[in-house]
């Protein structure tokens, strides 16, 4: 079958190569690959995290086409979304069934690819900072992919959103989502908040726990900055107790949450936010736009197979 593959000679270290088609475990489904999303993290330490020859890839979305010998999971035809540690970016993939979330007729295939990472990062996270119902919710890295979809679950739980950007040109759509409030860093944020979901890290981690007030606490999920952060804990001592940086860990058994967030889809009540969308072949223009922050939302690319 065909994939992207690790290679360190070429741009952003893929390219493109046959390898042999994966050997199903008793509890994983064989799915036909239709679209796969690419993640900032993923891609940023691509070289880090992989292995020359392997193929990377943590979302895919594609048609079940051998169902799980255990008889867990979804059935052959079913449409679905799924999640695992690599292997997405193939035309198969073979994937644990309680990472695979059922995807409804109406939302094509594409959409569902960008759910797994990003929405159900975004969907635990908003569920770990505790009930948000007419609180003050910082979202950093707001126009992101995790972060697009922070802003419309954390103002579906009723939070008052203020969505953090790097620039003005990045704060686009926003308020459509459902911010409150849009700022270009956080210096013009002068009000307490009651949650942050950390999206970039180094400095801007430290400064967003400076705003946390009693009870509240940052939910630190990304480094999109690339720096770490240093925290003067008691400089925060002398601000307020009572307050918690956790190092947010999505964990596994995604299946659940991809199908709720799927549903959402279906009924019009969130919005995946693709800012970029193409043939596979241009993964590496999709990775490279990714990294020089030139997409507002997720990077979807759709599987041509030889004949269609």
């Amino acid at each position: 079958m065909r994939a992207l593959v690790v290679d360190p000679g070429q741009p952003n270290g893929l390219c493109f190569a046959d390898v042999p088609p994966p050997a199903p475990a008793p509890s994983q489904a064989l799915v036909e690959v239709h679209a796969v999303s690419l993640n900032f993290g993923e891609v940023a330490f691509l070289a880090e995290l992989r292995k020359p020859g392997e193929v990377p890839g943590w979302d895919a979305a594609g048609v079940v086409v051998r169902a799980a010998a255990d008889g867990s999971g979804p059935k052959e035809g079913a449409r679905v979304a799924s999640f695992g540690r690599s292997g997405a970016w193939a035309e198969l993939r073979a994937v644990d069934t309680s990472e695979l979330g059922v995807v409804p007729g109406s939302v094509d295939l594409g959409s569902a690819s960008a759910v797994p990472v990003a929405g159900v990062t975004a969907l635990r996270a908003v569920r770990a900072l505790g009930p948000v119902v007419g609180r003050r919710v910082l979202v950093t890295g707001a126009s992101g992919g995790v972060g697009r979809f922070a802003v419309q679950l954390a103002h579906r739980a009723g939070a008052h959103v203020v969505a953090a950007v790097g620039s003005a040109a990045r704060a686009e759509g926003l308020r459509a989502l459902g911010a409150a409030e849009v700022v270009v860093g956080l210096a013009s944020v002068t009000e307490p908040v009651f949650g942050v979901l950390e999206n970039v890290g180094g400095a801007q981690l430290a400064q967003a726990l400076g705003l946390v007030e009693r009870g509240g606490s940052v939910q630190s999920i990304g480094m999109a900055s690339r720096e770490p952060s240093t925290i003067d804990f008691e400089q925060e001592r002398r601000r307020a107790g009572d307050r918690r940086v956790e190092v947010f860990v999505v964990g596994s058994g995604f299946g659940p949450d991809i199908t709720y967030l799927a549903s959402l889809i279906e009924r019009r009540e969130l919005d995946p936010q693709i800012g970029f969308r193409g043939g596979w072949e241009r993964a590496p223009e999709a990775a490279q736009a990714l990294l020089d922050r030139r997409v507002a939302g997720k990077a979807v690319l759709e599987i041509r197979r030889e004949g269609r």
